[in-house]
């Protein structure tokens, strides 16, 4: 008799996180683009590093304007990235006008020059457009802009974001009056818009942005719908910083900023049994077609978060994107891994160090795995400039794949070309490396240097039988 499953992992995975909020939203991480618009804070990245093609917060600078959200969001569908699943174009800091409204409550006012019809009038074009729309505000006296912040202010300003027909709210920390330092006056801090937005009776998603200051992922899963991490992301691969002086984002005392992506990758290894449905780690925006990396190395970046299931947040322009890009951004197949509705994170099972001829490390190998509805997902991560060879079996790695050693599998490559002929281009990935394999079968891999490879092991259902040992869905 055949049934419907999930695997016993998944379900052990879920039983060890902690309660989400309870509102049906960001069931599976959220996806969008962000005009990221911050000069200090969740996205301080100072002038002096600023790539010259990096776009985003640091092209556009506090030189957001309705015009820029509209084209932007007019590019994200002419690309067609709202058909898989990029939805929310999200405001940052600096759409405020000099000052909130002088007449009490004193309500927040957005610039009158650079957003003359108002976010009401934007949020509606938005939504005419199929979208949704983000705002950005700080829980502090100031935003990292040095705009008004929402501190003390949370009510009126939950309040006006669901008379503008706000769905998100990036929720920063900057001028926080000295409100952190231990876990639960952060949790008191942020707690107050969370009461405030869920007052207002509008599904808005909240995404806090305190930089992993005072753990959040051990108490913001009942507020916040994700909750960044570490301090901010640059757009490096794996170059070190002493602004971002943390080793391991536990104990952090000074989140910093300038985290390379592997240094945020690192960060995201033990935490990945905090996140689950409606309650994800945010490894900060995406990075890819900045220019700051290669196509290897982003392919790393893309993979790993969305393996990893932090919210894919695009922070380049939408409006000048290459080819490249569109095609690394619009992988479906790990697009599809980032929503599965398992909602289970890959977790690093394994690290192994890379020594060259003459004994000297020259980097990691990390072995990631996860499950996935009707599969399991494998991310090899090759952090040295050389290629990596190395062989695994489902089993080794993945310890339920034990539990059922009769299962067949069709291994898809998701980083491999479709038509190798055609190059990187956009709907040209994943290729089947075989549908014979047990979780038993060892697999040879080769990773390329500062590359990734995906493998997804999709199990064939029609090899189950009544006593294949994994659990009904019905069940959990």
């Amino acid at each position: 008799m055949k049934f419907s499953y999930l695997h016993l992992g998944a379900f052990v995975a879920q039983s060890l996180f902690t309660k989400a909020k309870q509102d049906g939203l960001a069931r599976t991480p959220p996806m969008g683009w962000v005009q990221t618009g911050r000069s200090r804070g969740c996205g301080y990245i100072s002038s002096l590093l600023i790539f010259a093609s990096r776009k985003s917060w640091n092209y556009w600078g506090c030189n957001i304007s309705q015009d820029t959200i509209l084209k932007t969001a007019q590019a994200l569908i002419d690309a067609g990235l709202d058909k898989l699943g990029y939805e929310y174009v999200i405001m940052d800091d600096c759409w405020h006008a000099p000052e909130r409204s002088p007449h009490k409550p004193h309500p927040p006012v957005a610039d009158p020059e650079r957003f003359p019809d108002g976010i009401k009038a934007l949020s509606e074009k938005i939504h005419a457009m199929g979208l949704k729309i983000g705002i950005y505000s700080s829980a502090g006296t100031m935003t990292c802009g040095r705009r008004f912040g929402s501190l003390g202010y949370e009510e009126i300003d939950a309040q006006t974001y669901k008379e503008w027909g706000i769905d998100y709210l990036k929720y920063d920390n900057c001028y926080n009056e000295g409100q952190a330092g231990y876990d639960l006056i952060s949790y008191n801090r942020y707690a107050k818009m969370s009461r405030a937005l869920s007052d207002t009776g509008r599904p808005i998603v909240y995404a806090m942005c305190n930089w992993g200051e005072d753990g959040p992922w051990n108490w913001a899963g009942t507020i916040a719908h994700s909750w960044r991490i570490s301090g901010d992301i640059i757009d490096v691969y794996d170059g070190y910083d002493d602004r971002c002086p943390c080793e391991s984002v536990l104990n952090c005392k000074l989140a910093g900023g300038y985290c390379s992506m592997m240094r945020i990758l690192d960060f995201a290894a033990p935490l990945v049994t905090k996140a689950g449905h409606g309650q994800w780690n945010d490894m900060d925006m995406l990075e890819v077609g900045n220019g700051g990396m290669t196509t290897t190395q982003y392919q790393t970046h893309f993979a790993m978060w969305a393996v990893i299931k932090s919210p894919l947040i695009l922070g380049n322009d939408l409006m000048n994107m290459d080819v490249v890009t569109k095609a690394l951004i619009t992988n479906k197949w790990l697009i599809d891994i980032n929503q599965d509705p398992n909602g289970e994170p890959a977790a690093r099972i394994r690290k192994t160090l890379i020594k060259n001829p003459h004994g000297e490390t020259v980097g990691v190998a990390q072995i990631w795995v996860g499950g996935v509805v009707r599969g399991t997902v494998v991310a090899i991560v090759n952090s040295s400039p050389d290629k990596y060879t190395t062989k695994y079996a489902l089993q080794d790695v993945y310890l339920w794949a034990k539990k059922t050693p009769g299962v067949k599998y069709e291994i898809i490559d998701l980083w491999a070309l479709t038509d190798p002929s055609k190059g990187i281009v956009e709907g040209n990935w994943g290729r089947s490396l075989g549908k014979a394999f047990t979780s038993a079968s060892y697999l040879p891999v080769e990773v390329t240097g500062h590359g990734t490879t995906v493998h997804r092991w999709n199990i064939i259902e029609d090899q189950y039988a009544d006593d294949q040992k994994v659990l009904r869905a019905e069940g959990l």
